[in-house]
């Protein structure tokens, strides 16, 4: 079972990744996003992370639920034994989302690099001389 100081080690992971790939932090990014009326792909991976996030929060609180109703002084009846159940298919379902979500942030996220920023401005084009004008003809 995972500790509780490494309970929330994927959601971290993606939020350094994030917090790389666009030089601030995770908290900033998260209102930039929020603050942006059109969906953009910040507002996409702060979601992801909030998704993973939240199922490992999830994840847990199900294992600390499960852990009281399995304590050895405990008495496990039929009432207790659906509860373990239900926490056990919770747990599952929680770790089937928060793999999927990690895996599909993931893939965008090592997709993803950031642009080296340029040591000079880029050339700008000549501008173009104005067409001589025709001297007019005195008679």
């Amino acid at each position: 079972m995972p500790q509780p100081d490494t309970a929330h080690a994927i959601s971290e992971i993606i939020a350094q990744r994030i917090e790389a790939l666009y030089e601030r932090p995770l908290g900033e990014l998260e209102a930039l996003a929020d603050s942006t009326p059109d969906a953009t792909l910040l507002a996409a991976l702060t979601g992801s992370h909030s998704d993973v996030a939240l199922a490992e929060r999830n994840i847990a609180f199900q294992l600390e639920r499960l852990r009281e109703l399995i304590a050895p002084e405990r008495e496990i009846g039929r009432f207790a034994a659906g509860h373990i159940v239900d926490c056990a298919r919770r747990i599952a379902e929680s770790v089937a989302a928060r793999d999927a979500y990690a895996k599909n942030t993931g893939a965008v996220l090592a997709g993803l690099r950031r642009a080296p920023a340029p040591d000079t401005p880029p050339p700008t084009a000549p501008v173009p001389a104005a067409p001589a004008t025709a001297a007019s003809r005195t008679r």
